[in-house]
């Protein structure tokens, strides 16, 4: 564990505290909310999903969306990283491939704000995450 030296440490202790117990909380109720699986294998990564999810976060923050962002494993769409699955309360799940910052911007303002589809869905032969 890592030692507390300073006020600032301290803070950003409570910060990522707070933040995992809002997943948390919000994880309950989750088929009412906007849920965010962003995926985070190693080509994912490689291909840039982690500033993807940083964006996708701060995107949905700012815009006062109130959603679960969380990352998964791969969803066997190595061609097309990264990949975001995005599913609305009420609706089946899609999936985007090559997710940059930019077009993860647009997922949060037009997909998601304003139901505007984008390109780059993924509809081959999809089935959710949760159902492999």
């Amino acid at each position: 564990m890592d030692k507390i030296k300073s006020l600032a440490d301290l803070k950003k202790k409570k910060d990522n505290l707070q933040n995992t117990m809002t997943l948390r909380e919000k994880g309950d109720k989750n088929e009412s909310m906007v849920q965010i699986k962003v995926a985070m294998a190693t080509c994912g990564i490689a291909a840039g999903a982690k500033q993807v999810m940083e964006t996708l976060i701060d995107t949905c923050d700012s815009n006062k969306i109130d959603a679960v962002v969380t990352q998964t494993g791969c969803m066997g769409y190595c061609f097309a990283e990264p990949t975001v699955e995005i599913t609305k309360p009420g609706q089946e799940p899609i999936v985007f491939g090559y997710v940059n910052t930019e077009k993860a911007k647009e997922l949060v303002t037009k997909y998601i704000m304003n139901n505007e589809l984008l390109e780059g869905v993924i509809p081959q032969n999809y089935q959710s995450i949760d159902k492999q």
